[in-house]
C-alpha cells in the first residue's frame, strides 16, 4: 500500500474520531469538573467548536510526518477557507445591537397585530419568518438573529429542557431548508447553483415553496405543542432596548449587504469587516459586546471541517455516484448528519453525468438533514455557540439534538420527496 492510500485511510479514521468526539463532549466537560490539574485541557476538548480544529491539527501533523512540512502547507493552501471566514464576519455583524434591535422591532410589530397571544406569535415568527429571511441575508445571519432572539425572549426565561431541545431542533432544520428560496444563501446550494444553472426562479419554484411550507408547519406544530408554556412567559420579561438612530442601523445593514454580495471574495469582505470594526468603535455607545469570541470559535470549527473534509472525497464520491435518485435523497440526508452538507453537494457536483432527478435529490437531501447534528450545516455551530449556555451543564446533548430534529426533518422529507 503506497503512502497516499495509507494517508487516505488515516484521514478517514481521524474524521471518524472527530465525529465520535462531537458526541462525547459531555464526558470531557465532566472530567473538567472533576480534574484538579488538567481541567483546562478537558474543558477545551469538551468544546464542540474546538473538536474539528483539534483533529484537523492531528491530520496536518500526520501529513507533515508522512512527507515534510511543505506538503502539509501545500495541502492547507489548496483548501478553500472562504466559508469559515464569511460565517465569522456575518455572525459578528448580524449579532450587533442595531441589527438585532431592528429585527426584534419588526417581529414585535407583526406579533402584536397577530390575532393570537403575543408570545405565541413571537415564537412562531422566530422559527418561521427569520429562518426564511436566510434566503436573503444568508443562513448564518438568520441563525444568529433567530438564536439571539430566542435566547433573549425564551431560553433565559425558565422554559423546560424539553422545550429548549425541540425548539433547537426546529430552528436547525428550518434554517437549513429556509435558505433554498434563492441560489446564493444556503451553502449547499451555493456550491452547485452556478455549475448547474440554477437561478432564483428555478430555486423558488422547485425548492422554495416546499421549504416555506415545511418551515411554517414545523414552527406551527412546535408553537401549538408548547402553547401553555409560551403563554406563561410574560411579554415584559423580554429585554427592552432604547431606540437607535436609523442612520446607524442603515450603516450596519450596508455592511451586512456588502458582506453577502462579496461572499466569494474574502479579501473584499474581510476589508469591509475591518472598516466595520472601526465604525463600531467610533459609535460604541450604540453597541453591545461584539461576538468576536463566538465567531472565531465557529470559524475554527468550520475550518477544521474543511481540512478534514478535503481528504474524504475518495470514499464519499463513489458512494454518491452509486445511488439512484430516491436512495440518493435518503443517503444525502443521512450523510449530511456526519458531514457538512455543503461539502456533500460539492463532492456530488464532481460526479459526471448526474441526472436532473439526482441533482434535485442530492441538494434536497443535503438541506433536509442539515438540522440533525451540529456539524450538518455551516450555521449550526453559530446557533450552538449562542444557546449552549442555556442548557444543563452548559452543553447541548448531540443525541438530544438529533432526537429533537427528527420530526421536523420528517416534515421536510414529506414536502421535498412527496412533492418532487
Amino acid at each position: 500500500m503506497d503512502t497516499n492510500a495509507m494517508l487516505q485511510y488515516a484521514a478517514a479514521g481521524i474524521f471518524t474520531l472527530a465525529v465520535l468526539h462531537t458526541f462525547s463532549t459531555k464526558f470531557f466537560l465532566q472530567r473538567a469538573h472533576r480534574s484538579r490539574h488538567h481541567a483546562g485541557l478537558w474543558h477545551l476538548l469538551g468544546e464542540v467548536e474546538v473538536v474539528f480544529g483539534f483533529w484537523a491539527l492531528v491530520l496536518v501533523a500526520l501529513i507533515a510526518a508522512s512527507g515534510d512540512h511543505k506538503t502539509a502547507i501545500h495541502y492547507l493552501e489548496s483548501q478553500n477557507f472562504a466559508e469559515p471566514m464569511f460565517v465569522f464576519v456575518i455572525l459578528v455583524i448580524a449579532g450587533t445591537r442595531p441589527v438585532l434591535w431592528s429585527v426584534q422591532q419588526l417581529v414585535a410589530r407583526v406579533a402584536t397585530m397577530a390575532p393570537v397571544h403575543t408570545q405565541l406569535a413571537t415564537y412562531f415568527l422566530c422559527l418561521s419568518v427569520v429562518p426564511l429571511l436566510g434566503s436573503v441575508i444568508t443562513e448564518p445571519a438568520a441563525m444568529t438573529l433567530a438564536a439571539l432572539m430566542l435566547k433573549d425572549r425564551f431560553y433565559t426565561q425558565g422554559i423546560s429542557e424539553k422545550m429548549k431541545y425541540l425548539t433547537l431542533g426546529v430552528l436547525f432544520v428550518n434554517i437549513s431548508i429556509g435558505g433554498v428560496l434563492t441560489p446564493f444563501a444556503a451553502p449547499p446550494v451555493l456550491m452547485v447553483a452556478e455549475k448547474w444553472g440554477w437561478d432564483i426562479v428555478f430555486m423558488s419554484s422547485v425548492f422554495g415553496w416546499k421549504a416555506a411550507c415545511a418551515v411554517a408547519l414545523n414552527a406551527l406544530l412546535v408553537t401549538f405543542l408548547f402553547r401553555r408554556e409560551l403563554k406563561a412567559v410574560a411579554p415584559e420579561a423580554a429585554q427592552r432596548q432604547a431606540g437607535l438612530p436609523l442612520a446607524v442601523v442603515a450603516v450596519h445593514y450596508l455592511f451586512l449587504a456588502g458582506t453577502v454580495w462579496f461572499a466569494h471574495y474574502p479579501v473584499v469582505f474581510m476589508g469591509l469587516f475591518l472598516f466595520f470594526l472601526g465604525f463600531t468603535e467610533a459609535y460604541k455607545h450604540y453597541q453591545d459586546r461584539l461576538m468576536l469570541r463566538e465567531g472565531l470559535l465557529v470559524a475554527f470549527f468550520l475550518a477544521g471541517l474543511v481540512v478534514l473534509g478535503g481528504k474524504q472525497q475518495w470514499w464519499l464520491q463513489p458512494v454518491l455516484a452509486g445511488m439512484d435518485s430516491t436512495v440518493l435523497y435518503f443517503g444525502a440526508t443521512a450523510l449530511t448528519a456526519i458531514t457538512d452538507n455543503a461539502a456533500l453537494t460539492y463532492l456530488g457536483s464532481l460526479v459526471a453525468g448526474l441526472s436532473e432527478g439526482a441533482k434535485y435529490a442530492l441538494v434536497a437531501g443535503a438541506v433536509t438533514g442539515g438540522g440533525l447534528t451540529v456539524i450538518a450545516n455551516a450555521p449550526n455551530p453559530a446557533g450552538y455557540a449562542i444557546l449552549k449556555d442555556c442548557f444543563g451543564e452548559k452543553a447541548i446533548s448531540p443525541l438530544g439534538l438529533f432526537g429533537a430534529a427528527l420530526f421536523p426533518t420528517v416534515v421536510a422529507i414529506v414536502f421535498f420527496l412527496v412533492f418532487r
